[in-house]
């Protein structure tokens, strides 16, 4: 924002600590205004960015009052703009954005001008993580030669990114081999509070990848978008949104012994479908949440695009702290950032139900009544319980070809195709149970689900 721009908010902006008057913050608690009491955690961290970077020309303060005044304005297909607080990309999406800013600083060498003028103004981690293939396995030595040959064949363009790494401020490139983009943003990048200018405020993104939403599961507030999108925001430019519903999803009871986050996800997801939820955002609370840790409300998160909603909200509560504390953040910054989510009410007791603020829609969801379950046979999205599996599939082999069906003749129903592995004979038939390489993000974000499979895969090769 100018600094010749009085900010017509600049009467709330106070330091968070007495005894150290230039860190400061907007507090939204001073407004005055008791609709702001009442506004879910998701629309508060919209409201904030929009009073911050209220200029009366790319944010108006009639947008202030039109989020304000959510609980009217929601179902008005009013536009607001929002300010994220940062961007992240991979490097599919990442290099062609380099390159744009490259290009930039070309042009303005030919007019004349400093070339190193052009920088992101919106802070950008790049997480090099889409490049890896798996040409070696079931070796000690497998992953370093898979990225020794990443190296060799993406060599031009990881020598690009390393020059744009210095070149540019504001942006970070995390190398290859430091982790899968969302597992990289919810252990290291995520600020969840920035101290950044003089300033906290909370932290939120958008990234260009559809299962960025899963750093909501830490209460940052962040989405997916293109590509294109993505770079006017770097750029400094706010987004353009339609003032989304908050479907309010409360969780209550506790979970079963066995159940895993992936029975929980996938319980969420289908629930979620059949409401109906494109479009809007949902936000968790209830007692229930206080059960999950980070790495489940992530998973939970992370599915966001399966069930179609646009971010999938857990607000900070002490459980995200821990986490932060566990992943290795300083101190000093636990306290800030558990400081200035608490003076603006930022900060959620799940147990606590004056807290519960009003939403679009509420829907429920027993966490005890959750059972056992795997989805498919062909979309992660479609759920079906353990007990039920069985005779799914079955019904599935013969049905007509589709998402629930592989239009199998009854008579191929039971054929069975021999091979040999390591000298010994096997056979496979529909149905066997065969164990793959997960991909998913979905999955190898979760510890307690990667250890579960690594134990399923190490109790079929030896028994």
């Amino acid at each position: 924002m100018s600094e010749h721009v009085i900010n017509p908010f600049q009467h709330i902006v106070e330091p968070l600590d007495p005894s150290d008057p230039e860190q400061k913050f907007y507090n939204l608690s001073k407004l005055g205004d008791n609709r702001y009491d009442h506004l879910p955690f998701s629309i508060r961290v919209l409201l904030e960015s929009a009073v911050r970077n209220c200029d009366e020309f790319l944010v108006k303060y009639s947008d202030v009052e039109s989020i304000l005044n959510w609980k009217q304005t929601q179902n008005q297909t009013v536009e607001v703009p929002f300010r994220p607080a940062r961007v992240i990309l991979q490097d599919f999406t990442g290099v062609p954005a380099v390159v744009d800013f490259a290009a930039m600083r070309d042009a303005v060498m030919k007019l004349g001008g400093d070339p190193e003028k052009i920088n992101p103004v919106c802070p950008a981690d790049l997480v090099i993580d889409h490049s890896i293939q798996v040409d070696f396995n079931r070796k000690s030595d497998s992953l370093q030669k898979n990225q020794d040959l990443e190296f060799d064949r993406n060599k031009e363009r990881f020598q690009f990114l390393k020059w744009g790494s210095k070149a540019f401020r504001n942006m970070r490139i995390i190398p290859p081999g430091s982790g899968i983009v969302h597992q990289v943003n919810l252990e290291y990048l995520a600020r969840v509070v920035f101290n950044y200018d003089g300033y906290f405020y909370p932290d939120s993104l958008v990234g260009t990848d559809s299962h960025t939403t899963m750093i909501d599961g830490l209460g940052v507030l962040g989405w997916g978008v293109g590509g294109i999108e993505a770079e006017a925001v770097m750029l400094g430019q706010p987004i353009s949104m339609i003032l989304p519903e908050v479907v309010g999803y409360k969780l209550f009871g506790n979970p079963e012994k066995f159940i895993t986050s992936t029975d929980i996800v996938l319980t969420v997801t289908k629930h979620l479908r059949q409401v109906g939820v494109v479009g809007k955002f949902v936000e968790f609370f209830g007692p229930g949440v206080a059960q999950l840790s980070i790495a489940d409300r992530a998973t939970i998160a992370n599915m966001c695009p399966e069930y179609g909603a646009t971010a999938a909200f857990f607000p900070v509560d002490d459980v995200s702290i821990q986490y932060l504390e566990q992943t290795g953040r300083e101190e000093k910054k636990l306290a800030y950032i558990t400081k200035y989510l608490k003076a603006v009410g930022m900060f959620r007791d799940y147990n606590d139900v004056s807290q519960d603020p009003d939403f679009t829609q509420v829907v429920e969801l027993d966490l005890s009544t959750v059972v056992p379950c795997c989805s498919g046979p062909k979309r992660p999205q479609d759920r079906i319980p353990i007990s039920d599996m069985k005779k799914d599939f079955e019904t599935c082999l013969g049905a007509k070809q589709g998402f629930k069906g592989f239009q199998v003749p009854p008579e191929q129903h039971s054929t069975v195709v021999p091979f040999q592995f390591n000298g010994k004979e096997y056979t496979l038939s529909h149905g066997s149970v065969v164990i793959a390489a997960i991909t998913s993000c979905t999955n190898t974000s979760n510890p307690s689900v990667m250890l579960g499979a690594g134990v399923q895969v190490m109790v079929n090769l030896f028994g």
